[in-house]
């Protein structure tokens, strides 16, 4: 009996758990994974003044569905010859994060490394996808808008404030190479 009064509370609590409420979370997130991909095709056909295309799509020889745009603010001219990281390089940058929407989430500012403040150190293997794609095609120097799809992002979780199916759009300078190469040993 004491059994049968468990299974009913357990079956109770999940059908209690599976209600409206989650139906408009799922709703909400289904309508803000529309918007930013609506946005991110948006922006695929943007142009420069000139009729040129606003953003450089990379778009990675292991996955062909993934698109990364790329648009560089400095002439690029003055940084040829420069270092580019790899994928497990060490890299040091200056960088802001927003979301399709306009919504400020991170930034470097408050890092601080080798006693310069505003500097974000980390391996480039260890964050999102997006910036394993985009951050090689930079060197030491450039800056650039990189508009990461959520599916090279955090995809369909939610990170601190970071909603499921986000579109990412940085403002990064990539600053300097600390370690280009980590030994896998």
């Amino acid at each position: 009996m004491k059994k049968l009064l468990l299974l009913i509370a357990a079956v109770g609590a999940m059908f209690w758990s599976c209600s409206s409420n989650d139906d408009e979370s799922w709703d909400e997130m289904m309508a803000w994974r529309d918007a930013n991909n609506a946005w991110f095709e948006e922006l695929l056909t943007k142009k420069n003044p000139d009729g040129t295309p606003y953003y450089e799509v990379v778009t990675p020889a292991w996955n062909p569905t993934i698109k990364v745009l790329m648009h560089y603010f400095n002439d690029r001219s003055e940084t040829e010859g420069n270092l580019s990281p790899i994928y497990t390089s060490t890299i040091d940058t200056r960088y802001k994060l927003h979301l399709y929407d306009g919504t400020a989430v991170d930034s470097s500012t408050a890092s601080v490394v080798d006693g310069k403040a505003g500097i974000f150190r980390t391996r480039l293997d260890e964050t999102v996808i997006g910036w394993g794609i985009a951050l090689p095609q930079m060197r030491c120097g450039d800056t650039a808008e990189v508009v990461i799809p959520y599916t090279a992002g955090y995809g369909a979780q939610s990170t601190g404030s970071v909603k499921a199916f986000s579109n990412l759009v940085f403002n990064i300078r990539l600053e300097n190479i600390y370690r280009y190469e980590t030994s896998p040993y």
